[in-house]
């Protein structure tokens, strides 16, 4: 059973975002709450915001943080045609043992600034996928004394492929390089310096005209393949389009390997004007 305690972290950022959004006036796109990127890009002169909250269960190894929670916040424009821009900012908040100090710091962690660019679209009778590619670069503004930050710039790449398997079934599937930094947000992720492979993907139906559920499998390792050391999580979830230009998103987490999450839950809401 979730505690009091997880849902009130959940739902505490969720409905302060939700007072903002509600007063912004396309579709939303809807792949949150998913890690795994999708291939489109936002309009060119439109926005699209996502915001997303996820609080979870931290492995025994991050000891003594027991849990983090993460409120993301992602602005992306489209600046040109099949080009978006964006930034993401998360604010984190990590619950350490009684006797640390400090006890429960909480701040900004390292904000990210990606590009992607959509160079090939599905067609209805083509097999070819549709294929994008996403540069990001995090800026170290967390406070790494508070373990909000890594305290290193990283550049990262990232491959999509997308294909409709059929009119109300869709596959994603991502494979991506760190290339510097590390691969941290807060206390989860792969702390060590240098290359990092990351993979993931998803399969999302649409169940209705407003509903998708979906589920996806990602994963990361070091460069000499230390299953030990990497990252491999499933989630099950999917969001309710609940505005014609707005979505909720949901999904619980679970992980495997040290620097993954134990258990999570996620709660967000889309928006596109």
């Amino acid at each position: 059973m979730i505690s009091s305690t997880l849902i009130r972290q959940l739902l505490r950022p969720l409905v302060l975002a939700s007072s903002l959004l509600i007063l912004l006036a396309s579709t939303a796109t809807g792949q949150q709450p998913f890690v795994t990127d999708d291939s489109d890009t936002t309009p060119k002169g439109h926005f699209h915001f996502g915001f997303a909250n996820e609080f979870d269960l931290l492995p025994h190894s991050d000891f003594p943080s027991l849990r983090q929670n993460e409120a993301d916040f992602e602005l992306e424009y489209g600046l040109l045609h099949r080009v978006e821009i964006g930034i993401e900012v998360p604010l984190l908040t990590i619950f350490n043992t009684p006797e640390t100090i400090p006890k429960t710091p909480s701040g900004v962690g390292d904000t990210n600034l990606s590009v992607k660019y959509n160079f090939l679209r599905e067609h209805e009778k083509s097999r070819m996928p549709a294929m994008a590619l996403v540069f990001n670069l995090e800026l170290p503004t967390g406070d790494t004394n508070k373990q909000l930050g890594s305290g290193l710039a990283d550049f990262y790449v990232n491959g999509i492929l997308q294909k409709s398997l059929t009119k109300k079934t869709t596959f994603r599937l991502n494979g991506g390089i760190l290339f510097a930094g590390n691969q941290t947000t807060g206390v989860e992720g792969i702390k060590t310096r240098g290359t990092v492979f990351t993979g993931g993907g998803s399969f999302v139906r649409q169940f209705s005209p407003k509903l998708q559920l979906g589920f996806e499998l990602t994963g990361a390792v070091e460069k000499n393949f230390e299953l030990g050391k990497g990252q491999l999580e499933t989630l099950l979830g999917g969001n309710y389009q609940f505005r014609k230009n707005a979505s909720l998103d949901f999904g619980l987490v679970a992980g495997k390997f040290a620097a993954s999450p134990r258990f999570g839950a996620k709660l967000g809401i889309s928006i596109d004007w």
